[in-house]
């Protein structure tokens, strides 16, 4: 921690700059890979149920590089790691692209995993130490710019794909600006962690373990929203299916616009009530969706959704920022790792209670966890 701290004063403007691009980044690289996907699943001749295992490999990398890369972040500084981590997306999009066979598709998977996920790990090390080297909210910014990130592989892949360009010209194209983004970006990287004393892993616990579970939760709800908006709109609104993926549009949507105009809110407004007013605004949008027999009312209460938990995440990250149990380069990890286990997890357990009871009962117990968040964040040094 005393590195960072002497380190601090020369942290400005190209490192803020710096961290939006790697959160772009990590956006950008999963993006085009959901892009790729059919053409993935056509070219190794896999079923769904082949094609659901396979996607398991991307989280699997993800969840065990965190930690990892946590700790080399520590020890090596953040800008080590993500230009390494940055390069193995880099490499696994081509990869992904041409590969055939199911073994090599899941290890080329797994590469992407763990460098997605070890630059959206490391790059909220950073963040933390530069926020509160500027001293004033920054984290919904840095944030929005993954989605920002997500945005433009989606679109851009679909756009280069719709003139007829082959699978492997668009993660050609994909990896060279990745590249590009992080030669721009990479001299302005941290060149330390988040503090080198401490244990390289340690199990949250704590007030790190509080802010886990609130991460969870929140990732859950994403991860709800994703697999499951098109879905509920089809078989329960009884929407057109072409038009399903509108749900899912909406709540992207006004995220992406309410972490990009989130700072500005964070510093006007306390960030205890961020949470509060963000969980019963997530809670109140799934009660709409839920409760209110219409696709428009659904759609509506998917938007709701994505306003309210989108600058509950970054608030959570920066109280990680002034709390002294756990190092950064361990804290941020183990709730990244809990995050992410929200999102890989969370959906399988929907489609369990969908089965047992309904889908619309599923959304309604993830709106009470909103409603518990909610109430939680007093408990938070924020």
């Amino acid at each position: 921690m005393s590195t960072a701290i002497l380190a601090s004063d020369s942290i400005g403007r190209a490192e803020q700059f710096s961290t939006r691009v790697a959160f772009f980044i990590a956006g950008f690289g999963g993006a085009v890979w959901a892009a790729l996907v059919p053409f993935a699943k056509t070219r190794a001749g896999l079923e769904e149920g082949g094609l659901g295992l396979l996607l398991l490999a991307f989280g699997i990398g993800s969840i065990i590089a965190m930690p990892l890369a946590g700790a080399l972040a520590g020890k090596y500084g953040c800008r080590r790691v993500l230009i390494a981590s940055s390069l193995m997306v880099c490499v696994a999009l081509p990869a992904l692209a041409t590969v055939s066979s199911a073994p090599l598709l899941a290890a080329s998977l797994f590469i992407l995993g763990a460098g997605v996920g070890s630059v959206d790990c490391v790059i909220n090390i950073q963040a933390v130490i530069v926020e509160r080297a500027a001293g004033k909210a920054l984290m919904s910014g840095f944030h929005g710019l993954f989605s920002v990130g997500g945005i433009a592989g989606a679109a851009g892949c679909a756009g280069i794909l719709s003139f007829g360009a082959s699978p492997v010209t668009v993660s050609l194209i994909a990896a060279v600006f990745t590249a590009a983004m992080l030669i721009w970006a990479a001299p302005h990287f941290l060149g330390f962690g988040g503090g080198s004393s401490g244990p390289a892993f340690a199990l949250p616990h704590g007030v790190v373990l509080f802010i886990g579970i609130l991460c969870f939760i929140v990732f859950l709800t994403e991860g709800a929203i994703l697999d499951w908006s098109a879905v509920f709109l089809t078989f329960t609104r009884g929407a057109d299916p072409a038009h399903a993926g509108f749900g899912y549009a909406a709540f992207a949507t006004t995220m992406t616009i309410g972490r990009l105009s989130g700072d500005a809110i964070v510093r006007r407004v306390n960030r205890v009530t961020i949470i509060l007013v963000g969980g019963l605004l997530a809670a109140s949008g799934l009660l709409v969706a839920t409760l209110v027999p219409s696709v428009t009312a659904a759609m509506i209460g998917f938007a709701l959704v994505g306003a309210g938990c989108s600058n509950i995440v970054p608030v959570l990250y920066s109280a990680i920022g002034k709390q002294t149990l756990m190092p950064e380069s361990v804290a941020v990890p183990a709730v990244t790792t809990l995050g992410y286990a929200g999102i890989l997890l969370g959906p399988a357990a929907i489609g369990f209670v969908a089965h047992v009871a309904s889908l619309p009962t599923a959304f309604l117990i993830i709106s009470v966890f909103l409603i518990g968040v909610a109430a939680s964040g007093r408990f938070l040094k924020t």
